[in-house]
């Protein structure tokens, strides 16, 4: 087994210096070809025009368009969306108009993120925009239909087979949480009283098989979902024997609207590659897949990053000033009244501070390590919520544990700053009063780090928002008001 994780670390490290040579590649190139058109068009804008500079300003151009058309033609689409995510908005465009193409754009599109999609979209008509739509399966046009505008996705809908028009309203119909959202409709079924040589034939009919299909579904003759028959069961087996008699049962079965974070959990806990999504009838209704799995994790793991930071979605790194500001300034007016708040802590105790200067040495020790200490605990409970361990009836649990934990590292730690201040300032009831701020701040800091994040689920909000704040301001203010009064208690 850990061989087996070491060549797969070494294999993602590998196609990772793979597409960093292919972004250093062809921004290289890109530069170069913009550089050529632009000594190019000085030329001609300083000599005389003729029919012979024309034709060198044409053919110097399509020289260093075509090869940097031949490198973009080789990677694979999510290399290119890497490669358009990392590139300023001008460059992007210009890369984007020479790699746009009706068979690629929609699988491109599917790959960026939301916030590099708009600008792309935005560079594109009514009918690219639907040439490149008529291309992607119905979950794939689901995933980025919010983003398209309302005539392009009439105009698909219209163009569209009956089913898969069905399938497509399907899938916009649930909410980008659910599992029916991570669903595709590729899957394949059969009946339980055909024999694998006829499960055989009819595999041989398609001109390739659905991706990360590791098991074919048997149903009923009302769709409904009897087994599975993997397919190293099929391969292995007598061909005249029955799919009744060797299917299984389902390891897992997902019903469409559960939460996706409970396929997530599965697909780890049985190192699954794909699973049936049924709907309240038992019906099969389609499959959740690794890749998607894998998509949605990485995602819910960006947002809770994000979450933390106060950040309200996805920015484009090289999005314009005030759509950044737009997406930064909510949480940075919170923090800045927190810590105004702070502030005037402070300012209460300015007599104590005038009369013993150390205070002003060693307050923001005590402010600074309740606030890691209340951010590691918001942390573990944030990802224990998001895995489905803990619920808002063990929050008395949780709270008792955490005050334990800060309680044991306020004396310990709290002991060797409160020896140092002592040490350093020859004063005893100074390291006396380090020892017992830090131990209040940091249960201070445990008791919000579960409560924050336990309030926020009970609203029913995601208790990552914004809880890195939130934590900081209070254990700062906490933090100050805890050490300067215990210190004008005691020591003024």
């Amino acid at each position: 087994m850990q061989e087996t994780a070491d060549t797969e670390a070494a294999d993602r490290g590998e196609r990772r210096e793979r597409i960093e040579d292919a972004l250093l590649e062809v921004t290289a190139l890109l530069r170069k070809n913009r550089l050529v058109e632009g000594l190019v068009h000085e030329q001609a804008a300083h000599a005389p025009a003729s029919g012979k500079a024309e034709l060198v300003e044409s053919l110097v151009t399509r020289q260093n368009r075509a090869q940097l058309q031949r490198k973009l033609d080789r990677l694979h689409p999510a290399d290119i969306a890497y490669i358009l995510e990392a590139l300023p908005l001008d460059e992007r465009i210009y890369l984007w108009d020479l790699v746009k193409s009706a068979e690629r754009d929609g699988e491109i599109l599917v790959e960026v993120s939301d916030a590099v999609r708009e600008s792309l979209i935005s560079s594109m008509d009514t009918d690219e925009l639907v040439a490149a739509a008529e291309t992607l399966e119905a979950d794939e046009l689901a995933a980025i239909a919010e983003d398209l505008p309302q005539e392009v996705m009439d105009d698909v809908i219209q163009g569209l087979p009956i089913e898969e028009r069905e399938q497509l309203r399907a899938a916009m119909s649930f909410e980008e949480d659910m599992v029916g959202a991570l669903m595709d409709f590729e899957d394949v079924q059969v009946r339980p009283d055909v024999t694998l040589e006829v499960v055989l034939r009819y595999l041989r009919r398609f001109d390739e098989l659905p991706s990360q299909t590791d098991q074919v579904f048997v149903v009923d003759r009302d769709e409904r979902l009897l087994g599975v028959l993997p397919i190293a069961t099929l391969i292995v087996n007598d061909p005249d024997r029955s799919v009744g008699d060797l299917m299984r049962e389902p390891v897992v079965k997902l019903l469409q609207h559960e939460n996706a974070d409970v396929a997530a959990s599965a697909f780890e806990r049985y190192d699954l590659v794909s699973a049936p999504v049924v709907d309240t009838n038992d019906r099969l209704v389609g499959r959740v897949t690794v890749d998607e799995v894998l998509d949605f994790v990485r995602a819910r793991g960006e947002e809770e990053m994000l979450a933390q930071a106060g950040l309200r979605e996805e920015e484009d790194v090289f999005a314009s000033v005030w759509k950044s500001f737009r997406n930064r300034w909510a949480w940075l007016a919170i923090n800045l009244v927190t810590a105004f708040i702070a502030s005037r802590v402070v300012g209460v105790f300015e007599g104590s501070i005038e009369k013993l200067v150390a205070l002003a040495a060693l307050m923001p020790i005590v402010a600074g390590i309740g606030g890691n200490s209340g951010n590691q605990t918001i942390t573990m409970i944030v990802r224990a919520v998001a895995l489905g361990q803990v619920t808002r009836e063990h929050a008395d649990k949780l709270i008792r544990k955490e005050i334990q934990v800060a309680l044991l590292n306020g004396v310990i730690w709290g002991g060797v700053m409160g020896l140092v201040a002592m040490l350093l300032y020859k004063d005893f009831a100074l390291g006396l009063v380090m020892v017992l701020a830090m131990s209040l701040n940091l249960i201070l800091a445990a008791m919000m780090g579960v409560l924050i994040p336990m309030t926020m689920l009970r609203f029913g909000r995601d208790p990552a928002v914004g809880s890195s704040v939130l934590i900081t301001a209070v254990t700062d203010s906490g933090g100050f008001f805890i050490f300067l009064g215990l210190a004008t208690l005691l020591l003024i």
